[in-house]
């Protein structure tokens, strides 16, 4: 085991290690001035998760797959940085090297801290994983590099500062400005763009740049970027790779046969010679490393002592140990003019055929479970704060642990083998069962609730039976199962947590059999509300993923869908009451039939119009903004293709031809309308069954789909799309967010930085989207919301299609050796009863004035991706369950502020993250300069000082120093000034457009545990 090893026998084998090795080579090179410096940078790039599971890529275990352990990784590491001080190493990722080093002794972390400290092992990039850059959103990109950071912090006391994105599938606009400039980075290195590109930067000498990824930050939130010329390995072709079957060893010893100093030197002077000709200044830099290697660190260090001795022997060119670090110090110092990149580098392909855009939707159920848990994690650990974060007992932790684990870029980009899609989701559902506890031992404290007053509540099945319910929450609900609601005939009480910093009246809706059923307010008052259907494809979905997931029989299935508005304060929660009453009670709607007319309207302020032959779509209209556009809306499928050569599959999007098989040129339609809630049912296929919803005094309509199983029989496997038709002359132009944050102009068949030749005319105009898309004509936006990542592109004018769900039968031969094809089967003995996945999902389209579309755009982003967190228990109907908000009476965030993050430290300090949500000149009034007022947001306690820290809350932002850089031509220059320093003596914290502002907020009460007393500071509602 590594941690038993003794500090003195890992010294006793470096002492004879030394002998052997040492004594001959002199590494001591540093940068020599007027040469080609080859600065040789030692890593391993380690996945958290691919063909194996995290734990078992760390053991070491199930090598059948793949040999890989990191644990061994680095104990080999450790003993030859040891035996030479010249050598040098870099490692990235923290999920691993925690792993580790909770094993070692005290003498072997304090040697680990030395070469840390000495800068012969430097932790680059540092997040807990290197997260994926098209899947993921910024929240969860910044929290999972927070918690890789805050070890480093706590344990080494440095900062990283360099950006080590060396393997995701492309590169996104936030990863530069945003996990890149304000985080304190001072450079970003990857490998992988599209081959086009790289080709071009070749001619132009332009594989380095200065990055600036923000129209509104501008060259105030710059990077200088490293693009590697190839891949993250040593020179192709010249035997540099060590622990492969190719490697060309130095033999330097004249008495053994193969004697080939002479030629290992020419071969390493040829490739230094190459790169440098296509590389500015007189520095190159070599990644001297792959996947997983350095489990025999031996054969890479023995060879480049070797190589670093005879070639500065040899005099043509310099090589030395180096570090990211120490070649960006050698770049900055040599004063060169840099070319400037915008934008991002998607979509990335690496040749004509093989455009990386199919996983911005492969896995999609995965990619929502991520995106639920994501918004519950926050809710959860903003609960946590608010009632006292415990010393012992359940915390949040470990969903954090998991939840950033998932964000690496074979996790959440569902290009994983299924085993580890399957580790992931039960590392999160573990977490999540967790922090379940926390949430609801913090409602019980936060709304002064005992026990006594709810009553015991028993349900037929033995899992379900439960003494004293509190409150239970319900993970399948969006199939209708929720059992407390379906059976309880009185007196239920619903409990809604608001995550976001603003008062929110939301739509809540539940599973239900009674009628007669009226819902009351925690005054008493009677809330209006509505019973609508429960549809035939959801009762299907609920039976067989009821005891997929549960291994149960669901029971008869509801009859109703109970649907009400709830108001729920900032950071705040209602209760609502539900049982039979005999006045006030819900409106019962049932299926109506189109009636043979012409067109049907459904919708309140908002409208849809349907045809009645085809039962399609026809137009969207807008009451309030006076909007409207004809809008056509069908599914279609392209063919994955699955002949010779490549093939479509969990990364490649290849369609077989470049048209869509549209699903059904004709739709059966039934409606339901009432006061509250109207729908239109369409079952587009067997396999297809689509809502649209609109709710009374909501400005947008929800689309909600359930797609699966994908049908195979036919030998074709399909990538579903739905397509949206509109009347928007768009001349090419689509606009998508980059990881839920930026809108990025994406125009048809083009690059901004070269002459696309375009092989791919649908695969290679997609694009990665976690927020949305939308058209416009300078006149009038049509948007799309969606409630996960997914792939987007605008194929033809006027239209927007958005990929729902993939089933692929062949590997598209990029490494994970697994086709495409998810199934899920019933937990039955001695049977194989397994069928494809369904996927169910709901997007938001809406269509307004040009003026008004960014705000509904940002308002509704924001609470879909904070989505309301409900609880459900019963209660005797004697005792109320009080309502709260921590925030000063009648204060809310500004509209155009978000609150990403508040997190309890161990210390009992506070961290709060706050986001400006808009653009320069995004839109009139909410593209400005905003001030929040931090003694109002916690109004119960007092603040003693805040601190003002960087992205990551790693270090202070006053000692970030950005460097400077001349750059080849003007840049993009800031359209918002940043907001003001913070004001220690105001506690005012000022935003400009597009900033993110990290204070750690220190209490005159700092208690590490709250309890009820202490938590009953905060407003009664």
């Amino acid at each position: 085991m590594a941690g038993g090893r003794s500090l003195l026998t890992i010294l006793v084998f470096l002492a004879i290690a030394e002998l052997g090795a040492s004594k001959r080579y002199n590494t001591t090179a540093g940068i020599v001035a007027g040469k080609i410096n080859v600065h040789l940078v030692p890593h391993t790039h380690d996945d958290v998760g691919w063909l194996k599971t995290v734990d078992q890529y760390y053991i070491g275990s199930n090598n059948t797959i793949q040999e890989a352990g990191v644990q061994y990784i680095l104990d080999s590491i450790l003993m030859y940085l040891t035996s030479n001080p010249d050598r040098k190493f870099v490692y990235v990722e923290q999920a691993f090297f925690q792993r580790w080093w909770r094993e070692q002794t005290e003498e072997v972390q304090s040697v680990v801290k030395e070469l840390i400290h000495s800068g012969r092992l430097e932790l680059i990039n540092g997040g807990w994983c290197m997260h994926d850059e098209a899947a993921t959103h910024y929240i969860d990109m910044i929290e999972q590099t927070t918690l890789g950071h805050k070890y480093i912090k706590e344990q080494f006391g440095v900062t990283p500062r360099i950006g080590w994105q060396i393997d995701p599938f492309g590169h996104s606009a936030v990863q530069a400005y945003l996990l890149g400039a304000e985080l304190g980075f001072d450079a970003l290195f990857f490998a992988r763009i599209d081959y086009q590109d790289r080709r071009q930067r070749y001619k132009d000498k332009s594989l380095e740049v200065i990055w600036q990824g923000s129209n509104t930050l501008g060259s105030d939130a710059q990077v200088f970027t490293s693009i590697f010329p190839v891949h993250y390995g040593p020179p192709d072709g010249h035997g540099l790779a060590y622990e492969e079957s190719d490697e060309i060893p130095v033999q330097d010893d004249p008495l053994l046969f193969d004697y080939n100093v002479k030629e290992r030197v020419d071969a390493f002077v040829a490739a230094a010679q190459s790169q440098a000709n296509i590389t500015r200044t007189n520095h190159i830099m070599w990644t001297m490393g792959n996947d997983f290697k350095y489990a025999l660190a031996g054969k890479w260090f023995v060879q480049m002592d070797k190589f670093i001795h005879y070639v500065n022997l040899d005099g043509r060119v310099n090589a030395l140990y180096s570090t990211p670090s120490m070649y960006l110090d050698a770049k900055h110092a040599a004063d060169e003019t840099w070319p400037l990149k915008t934008d991002d580098f998607f979509p990335y392909a690496d040749d004509g055929k093989s455009f990386w855009t199919g996983y911005f939707t492969s896995r999609a159920a995965f990619k929502g479970y991520v995106r639920e848990v994501s918004g519950f994690f926050q809710a959860a650990r903003q609960l946590e704060f608010l009632a006292g974060r415990k010393k012992d007992g359940p915390n949040t932790d470990s969903l954090w642990d998991a939840l950033s684990i998932s964000q690496h870029h074979d996790g959440v980009s569902g290009t994983e083998k299924q085993h580890v899609t399957n580790d992931y989701a039960k590392r999160l559902a573990i977490g999540a069962a967790e922090s379940d506890l926390v949430v609801k031992s913090a409602l019980k404290a936060l709304t002064s609730s005992s026990e006594e007053n709810f009553v015991k509540v028993t349900f037929k099945h033995d899992i379900f039976s439960l003494e004293r319910l509190l409150i239970l929450q319900c993970p399948l609900l969006n199939v209708s199962f929720c059992p407390l609601t379906e059976h309880a005939k009185k007196n239920l009480v619903v409990t809604a947590y608001n995550p976001l910093g603003w008062q929110r009246e939301d739509y809540v809706r539940i599973p239900v059999n009674e009628e007669g059923l009226v819902v009351k307010d925690a005054s008493g008052k009677a809330v209006p509300s509505q019973l609508v259907p429960v549809s035939d494809a959801t009762k299907r979905t609920r039976s067989y993923y009821v005891r997929a997931n549960l291994g149960v029989a669901p029971g008869t299935p509801p009859s109703y869908w109970l649907y009400f508005k709830a108001a729920v304060p900032p950071l705040g929660v209602s209760t609502y009451y539900v049982s039979i009453g005999s006045a006030d009670t819900a409106t019962v709607s049932k299926f109506e039939s189109s009636n043979g007319s012409s067109s049907i309207a459904a919708g309140f302020d908002t409208k849809l119009t349907f045809s009645s032959k085809t039962g399609h779509l026809t137009r969207i209209s807008n009451g309030k903004s006076g909007a409207e556009t004809p809008v056509q809306q069908s599914y279609y499928w392209y063919a994955g293709y699955a002949g010779s050569g490549q093939h479509s599959g969990a990364y490649i999007f290849l369609p077989d031809g470049q048209t869509a098989t549209p699903v059904a040129s004709e739709v059966s339609l039934k409606i339901v309308r009432g006061p509250l809630v109207e729908e239109v049912h369409q079952e587009v296929a067997p396999w297809i069954y689509q809502i649209f919803r609109l709710y009374k005094d909501v400005g947008h309509a929800e689309v909600e789909f359930v797609v699966g199983p994908i049908p195979v029989d036919d030998g074709i496997g399909k990538e579903v799309i739905t397509r949206f038709t509109t009347g928007i002359p768009s001349e090419g132009v689509f606009y998508s967010d980059s990881n839920g944050r930026d809108f990025i102009k994406r125009v048809r068949d083009f690059r901004s930085d070269w002459k696309l030749e375009v092989t791919q005319p649908v695969a290679g105009n997609y694009y990665p989207v976690n927020l949305g898309v939308y058209l416009t004509d300078k006149k009038t936006d049509f948007s799309i919301l969606v409630d996960r990542s997914v792939g987007a592109g605008s194929i033809s004018d006027g239209q927007l299609e958005v990929m729902l769900h993939r089933r692929l039968l062949v590997d598209d031969g990029r490494g994970v050796g697994e086709a495409l094809d998810e199934v899920v089967c019933l937990p039955q003995r001695n049977s194989s009863n397994c069928e494809g996945l369904t996927v169910q999902g709901i997007s938001y389209i809406n269509v307004n004035p040009v003026a008004k579309a960014a705000r509904w755009r940002r308002y509704e982003g924001q609470k879909k991706l904070f989505p309301l967190q409900l609880y459900f228990g019963t209660t005797d109907g004697e005792n109320k369950i009080n309502g709260f908000t921590p925030f000063a009476s009648g204060y809310a965030l500004p509209e155009n502020v978000g609150l990403i993050t508040l997190q309890a430290l161990d210390n009992g300090d506070a961290l709060l993250r706050l986001a400006h949500l808009y653009e320069a000149d995004e839109d009139e009034d909410l593209s400005k300069t905003v001030t929040v007022d931090l003694s109002k947001l916690f109004p119960g306690r007092k603040i003693k000082s805040a601190t003002e820290l960087s992205l990551s809350a790693n270090q202070e932002k006053s000692n970030i120093k950005p460097l400077k850089w001349t750059i080849a031509k003007a840049g993009i220059t800031r359209k918002s000034p940043r907001g003001a320093a913070l004001d220690a003596s105001k506690m005012e914290v000022e935003l400009g457009c597009m900033e993110i502002r990290t204070i750690q907020i220190h209490f005159e009460d700092n208690k590490l545990e709250e309890n009820a007393a202490g938590a009953a500071t905060l407003r009664v509602a």
